[in-house]
């Protein structure tokens, strides 16, 4: 069994007290906690979170768990471990020949602390092109081919249109073009899978005889992945996460990428369903989950991205804090997308209509740049482009990626 386990951000104040809060864990003090590398284990029992206190606190550290565990109740808790990487990797020898799963653990909290703290030499592998993570931030282009997009950008079956559009996002850095055939608005209806690949196939096709460029498929059906993937795309954009074993199949089989997408609800129903004792958690367990299905599909990290679907089912609230956490997906060892272009959080924070929010765009794209993201997802590819080069620069260093 996972224990999905995630590093905690300490970039956010609020961020360890609160996590402290969810295992159930005595008061502590959190200053000196966020001085250590803290990590969040899923589902420890009562007799495993005892023995991983008892051989932290050996080491140094510390493993904050419920109180209920004094009492020797055996239920699986989350349990939040304290120390450096040094004292992950030591835990794991002295875990070696313990029993209840505390070896499992210990190696899946050395594992997220290498992921975590890993920025180079990150691969992302899409067909016959391979994508390098964490030089510098790829820019994903958008291409609507719906008549009913939220952002105003939908150019509905206009295959001529879009090969333009997404040329001219080549022309100005664009590293992926995203084509979709399938509005994910919040309210919106699907669509036949005859009428989306009516939509998409055409542009695919145009756009692997015209460019080099990186090509993704936006769809959640499993149908339109394996003709799109055939068509020349190397990447599957899936806001369903991969729920249907059948898109892991047909992914696994085209060789291509595929970027993992949290949402809850479906687009129709994800506005009422936002609602979580855990936001966090809640997202990265699910994602951790869907990483180890494809895992055992025979779909390696090295061909997945993580995506917490920001909008998706979450509340401005929700979505803000996703930004501000957002590096714990790092934890995972995939690589991180994210897709605030134009969202209505920006239109609330600053009421302005969707076609007027690109510096809302720009600052969380900036923010999320700064907080781990390898990949950007966005309506205004030349002005992106721009806010990825120059938060590069501050964040990766000056001339880093040439």
């Amino acid at each position: 069994m996972s224990h999905a386990a995630r590093v905690i951000s300490t970039g956010d104040p609020h961020a360890l007290e609160a996590e402290i809060a969810a295992v159930g864990a005595p008061d502590t003090d959190a200053t000196r906690a966020a001085m250590l590398r803290p990590v969040r284990l899923e589902e420890i029992t009562g007799p495993a979170a005892a023995l991983l206190r008892q051989e932290m606190l050996v080491l140094g550290g510390d493993c904050m768990i419920h109180r209920a565990v004094a009492d020797f109740d055996p239920s699986p808790r989350p349990v939040l471990l304290l120390g450096t990487a040094a004292t992950y990797e030591r835990l794991v020898e002295r875990a070696a020949l313990l029993p209840h799963g505390v070896a499992e653990a210990a190696a899946e909290a050395v594992a997220a602390v290498g992921h975590f703290e890993q920025l180079d030499n990150r691969l992302l592998k899409c067909r016959d092109r391979t994508l390098e993570l964490g030089a510098q931030t790829l820019v994903m282009g958008i291409i609507n081919l719906t008549p009913d997009s939220f952002s105003g950008d939908g150019l509905g079956g206009d295959a001529d249109a879009a090969l333009a559009q997404a040329l001219s996002f080549i022309e100005a850095g664009c590293d992926i073009v995203d084509v979709g055939g399938q509005s994910t608005r919040p309210g919106s209806a699907a669509v036949s899978v005859d009428e989306e690949l009516e939509r998409v196939l055409p542009v695919v096709e145009l756009l692997a005889d015209e460019s080099d460029a990186v090509i993704s498929i936006d769809t959640n059906k499993p149908e339109v992945a394996r003709l799109a993937t055939a068509a020349g795309a190397g990447l599957v954009n899936d806001v369903n996460g991969l729920r249907d074993p059948e898109m892991i199949d047909a992914i696994g089989a085209s060789g291509a990428a595929a970027c993992v997408m949290h949402m809850k609800g479906t687009p129709e129903t994800m506005e009422q369903e936002a609602v979580y004792d855990d936001l966090i958690g809640e997202i990265y367990g699910f994602l951790s989950a869907q990483v180890e299905a494809a895992e055992e599909a025979g779909l390696p990290r090295d061909r997945l991205l993580v995506d917490p679907g920001f909008g998706f089912g979450k509340t401005p609230r929700h979505n803000l804090e996703l930004l501000r956490r957002l590096r714990e997906l790092r934890s995972l060892g995939c690589g991180v997308l994210i897709g605030t272009s134009r969202k209505s959080t920006m239109g609330q924070v600053l009421d302005l209509p969707a076609d007027q929010r690109v510096m809302g765009t720009a600052a969380t794209c900036a923010i999320a740049i700064a907080n781990g993201a390898d990949v950007i997802r966005v309506h205004d590819v030349p002005e992106m482009v721009q806010v990825a080069r120059m938060s590069d620069a501050i964040v990766r260093g000056w001339g880093a990626a040439s």
